[in-house]
């Protein structure tokens, strides 16, 4: 083993040990929490190691780094998550490799999806992304769509040919009522989510916490951890 997989296993190993605690100190099962590793600025060897220590869910947010790291590990058995904020004119790209996009906060964005879908023959999970921080009709300040606008939105997502409406996504936010309040936030997260599924019972994911806040998103009952500097530690970025 090299180096670099000694450090990512000893990292997942730590990592996972988080996971467990905190699902045990929730009274939930271990398998109720999937682990997506944000390999965003990382190379494509390190999601290769990765893949090899049974991570199955990665994660990016940049287009122009997804796309060749993708092309290069299109023989892994991997499900890779767009995390980022997109722009239109990059979602032809980001569905040819992207499994699910985290990230869907307005109907353009929705119509776009679609149409590149149903292109590529391919079905796309989608996340509503929703911003703790954002007055109604509003966006966030890192993406997403203020919490009135979640059910008009996934109502569009369903309805769209070529998508799969998934469930949540959010990012702790850092202005507003919730700022720096990361179990409160997530908390929320989990009610938008029980109204949401009541119209869309297969909506249930929900995707939240990183690498600082993972336990909070699962005492809050997150279903998704989305974990890059815990795993990855520091390395030097690429570009």
């Amino acid at each position: 083993m090299t180096d670099r997989k000694a450090q990512l296993a000893a990292n997942l190993a730590r990592v996972e040990e988080r996971i467990s605690s905190s699902c045990a100190a929730a009274g939930r099962a271990r398998d109720e929490v999937t682990l997506i590793v944000v390999t965003k600025t990382y190379p494509a060897s390190d999601v290769r190691a990765l893949c090899d220590l049974g991570v199955r869910h990665v994660a990016e947010n940049r287009d122009q780094d997804a796309a060749p790291k993708a092309a290069a590990c299109a023989d892994l058995p991997l499900t890779w998550h767009f995390v980022g904020q997109l722009q239109t004119n990059k979602v032809r790209s980001v569905t040819s490799y992207a499994d699910v996009v985290q990230s869907v906060d307005r109907a353009r964005l929705v119509t776009a999806l679609s149409s590149a879908a149903v292109r590529a023959e391919r079905e796309l999970g989608c996340l509503i992304q929703v911003a703790l921080d954002a007055e109604s009709g509003e966006r966030g300040e890192r993406g997403g769509i203020a919490p009135d606008g979640v059910a008009e939105l996934a109502a569009a997502v369903d309805a769209a040919d070529g998508l799969r409406l998934d469930g949540l996504m959010t990012v702790a936010p850092l202005a507003g009522p919730f700022a720096g309040r990361q179990r409160a936030a997530f908390d929320r997260l989990v009610e938008i989510s029980s109204r949401l599924r009541v119209g869309h019972p297969a909506a249930t994911m929900v995707s939240a916490g990183m690498s600082g806040d993972l336990e909070d998103a699962v005492a809050a009952g997150a279903t998704h951890v989305r974990v890059g500097t815990a795993v990855l530690g520091d390395r030097p970025r690429l570009g």
